[in-house]
């Protein structure tokens, strides 16, 4: 039997220079989610069940499991991951941004065959990517 061997969730942060409304466009709408991380059929509503489509790894099925506009959206993504964007309005109209990617298990694979520690360490990176370049410029910040 396998024990579970969770690993610490990806947790990525960033202070954008927008106010919350305009970020949480771009994180609880599908066209806005399109616009810096994947083509979907998201809709901002409890237990909607959609699908992500991840170019070369095809479609991952997923499902809004929390829904607290304009503060906090998280969905389960394929069979173990768990994604949460958490926004706090700031001072001078700027917003934080969090993204937490948690579901990581040494001992699990993805469903394409991947280890999680290794598919891990790349979303790390890709994480950090989208995060820092790919939402700034699609909130146009």
């Amino acid at each position: 039997m396998n024990t579970p061997q969770a690993l610490p969730p990806i947790i990525k942060k960033i202070v954008l220079q927008a106010p919350i409304e305009q970020v949480w466009k771009a994180v609880a709408t599908s066209e806005g989610l399109a616009s810096w991380w994947m083509p979907n059929t998201f809709e901002p509503v409890l237990g909607h069940e959609f699908i992500l489509h991840a170019g070369p790894f095809g479609d991952s099925p997923c499902k809004v499991t929390e829904l607290d506009a304009p503060h906090r959206l998280s969905l389960d993504w394929g069979k173990d991951w768990h994604l949460t964007f958490e926004l706090q309005a700031l001072e001078e109209g700027k917003t934080e941004f969090t993204l937490i990617h948690s579901g990581w298990d040494a001992g699990k694979s993805t469903e394409f065959g991947q280890p999680h520690p290794v598919i891990r360490g790349i979303m790390e990176g890709g994480w950090e990517g989208i995060v820092s370049e790919k939402l700034p410029a699609a909130i146009g910040v």
